[in-house]
């Protein structure tokens, strides 16, 4: 037996105090807050050997998200696993501008339509879900893994998503939307960071996309224009270095009124414009 001040003394070699009290959290199913309140609390050998599991996982490279199974996205909790991508604070960059262009939403008889592309853990349909109750949110992935996390998190957080099995536009013929966003692919296939960090844990389907990363921001931008209603917009996170070739790509599409936004570090992180 030991308390949980020694087990957490103990894990301290190879891993952040922080990641630590996550994981044990986890464990014992208590809050960060009462571990440090209940230092003094004894673990029984079960639990000592979940923890200690836990953490050789993580000094081993596992992502915290995935060992712990959430992840905490526009301040709820997150579903996630290996078969979808882990939701970033930059992301919820895009909830911001779709609540912004959507507002709370029209009326139950004028219903905004919002599609997002890719939807992976949900986290962004269901956020805007959320944060809009009178629009109609359709969230399309072509991973049967992910479609089955991204409905078990709408259910948790009791809210209504269209959640469609697609290739990206390919099961939407006919369909029109207010506003289609995505955070898709967009890491070059050879870029190194894919060798690094939590990115050898993710899907490689949910990273990369082609040599310069833009390949399925290419297809979105071509293709969104037979998708979108007059007036309607289209809002794409993409990488630290592509905001020019973003900001290309939509002009040539048709788009207007075309804005770039930057995340809390300053980088621009989500492009987007109007088809008039």
């Amino acid at each position: 037996m030991s308390t949980i001040a020694q087990a957490l003394q103990s894990a301290r070699g190879g891993l952040v105090a922080s990641e630590a009290r996550l994981l044990l959290g986890h464990v014992v199913q208590r809050t960060t807050v009462w571990l440090l309140t209940h230092d003094d609390v004894e673990l029984d050998d079960e639990r000592r050997a979940q923890f200690a599991a836990l953490c050789a996982r993580r000094r081993g490279g596992e992502p915290i998200a995935y060992l712990i199974g959430t992840r905490e996205f526009y301040g709820r909790e997150f579903r996630v696993a290996p078969g979808v991508l882990i939701p970033r604070p930059e992301t919820e960059l895009l909830v911001d501008i779709a609540l912004e262009k959507v507002g709370s939403g029209g009326t139950a008889v004028e219903r905004h339509r919002v599609l997002d592309l890719g939807t992976g853990s949900g986290c962004i349909a269901i956020s805007i879900a959320l944060g809009c109750p009178h629009c109609d949110v359709v969230a399309v992935d072509a991973s049967a893994e992910a479609l089955n996390i991204a409905r078990g998190n709408a259910h948790h957080l009791n809210v209504d998503v269209r959640f469609l099995a697609s290739d990206w536009f390919a099961a939407l013929e006919g369909e029109r939307f207010t506003l289609i966003i995505s955070n898709p692919p967009y890491i070059g296939a050879a870029d190194p960071h894919l060798a690094q960090g939590d990115l050898v844990h993710e899907p490689a389907a949910a990273l990369a996309s082609g040599s310069d990363g833009l390949d399925a921001i290419r297809h979105i931008i071509a293709n969104a224009t037979r998708f979108l209603q007059s007036g309607g917009s289209l809002w794409l996170e993409h990488g630290y270095d592509q905001a020019v070739a973003v900001r290309e790509l939509l002009l040539a599409a048709g788009f207007t009124a075309i804005e770039q936004h930057q995340d809390l570090a300053g980088i621009v992180r989500v492009s987007g414009g109007v088809l008039k």
